[in-house]
């Protein structure tokens, strides 16, 4: 690296190092005037002595000029590594601010896709449980009915399962409540949410969906109907499930 390089570096070094970098102009200058002494005390000062003979160094002068031209290349060496050491420390520093920043984006927009998902979900959930609620349930519209209604179609269809084990699921997955939904797990940031008295998404309630009942996850008979067909599938009845399925 050149002289007028590392001098243009060092612009940007705090006051020690720069106080360092002072050193080394120092050690130069005096280099440079050591190497202008003759080893004789009694030099000639006049222009014709000067032109007589060639200026002979002693030996100790040519030490002393040696160790100072050392000195001066290990501090040129010690300021070009705090140069390279500060530059680090500042590339360190834009990283970390370039990681928060993209941390911050990345939350900023988690919390918009369950804001937004929420807002669907409770958008589908509030026309449902109209349509719900307008319809006539043969066993009464409140828990206890909905789910003797549901047992009498699984009992049809041959969908295992007990009142027991539909009650204590539904208390567990919603406490009851027919328009319950999980808006903060992965499946509602995905746009497909836990939906309904059994928490159950549209892809799993499309598909073990049964008939006869109507086909959205509000409908607090429909949704109990097609978990405990899932729960069937996938662990023999719905009685066998005791925590999230």
């Amino acid at each position: 690296m050149s002289a007028s390089r590392i001098t243009g570096r060092l612009r940007r070094l705090n006051k020690t190092q720069k106080l360092s970098a002072a050193g080394v102009s120092a050690v130069a200058a005096a280099a440079l005037s050591l190497s202008l002494v003759p080893g004789n005390a009694e030099a000639e000062t006049e222009p014709q002595a000067l032109s007589a003979a060639p200026v002979i160094f002693d030996s100790a002068a040519s030490k002393q000029t040696k160790a100072i031209q050392d000195s001066l290349i290990e501090q040129h060496s010690t300021a070009e590594k705090l140069v390279k050491a500060a530059d680090a420390a500042k590339a360190k520093k834009a990283s970390a601010v370039k990681e928060k920043a993209e941390a911050k984006a990345k939350k900023a927009k988690l919390k918009k896709a369950k804001a937004k998902a929420r807002k669907a979900a409770a958008s589908r959930g509030d026309q449902s449980a109209s349509r719900s609620s307008a319809r006539t349930h043969a066993f009464g519209n409140n828990l206890d009915g909905w789910i003797k209604e549901s047992l009498s179609i699984m009992k049809a269809k041959g969908i295992p399962g007990t009142y027991e084990g539909l009650h204590r699921n539904i208390i567990r997955e919603s406490s009851g409540n027919p328009n319950a939904i999980n808006d903060w797990d992965i499946n509602a940031i995905n746009g497909v949410p836990s939906i309904g008295l059994l928490q159950i998404i549209k892809p799993t309630f499309d598909y073990y969906h049964v008939s006869g009942t109507p086909h959205t996850q509000y409908d607090p008979v429909a949704n109990i109907t097609a978990s405990a067909n899932y729960a069937a599938d996938k662990y023999g009845s719905i009685d066998n499930v005791n925590s999230a399925y």
